[in-house]
């Protein structure tokens, strides 16, 4: 029986092209799922590109590891959304 949860754990484990065809069938039975939805935009790559993006701050961001550099992140995002 094809489910949300099956497809979930199949999706945890790296099984991704069987976790898709499993959310697939899901939505040709509800198609209104939301949950199979998100996980088909999530895995079928479905992400919108910004352009301007701050480069060196992502990375920065990627690489965080201290209390500090969270904070300075963070004093980053306050200013550019003000």
């Amino acid at each position: 029986m094809e489910t949300v949860t099956l497809a979930s754990i199949y999706e945890l484990q790296g099984l991704e092209s069987e976790a898709i065809e499993i959310y697939k069938k899901v939505l040709q039975k509800d198609p209104s799922n939301k949950d199979a939805i998100m996980a088909l935009e999530r895995l079928g790559g479905n992400r919108k590109t910004f352009s301007g993006v701050n480069n060196q701050m992502k990375d920065f961001f990627v690489s965080m590891h201290s209390d500090i550099e969270y904070l300075e992140f963070e004093r980053w995002l306050l200013k550019i959304w003000r």
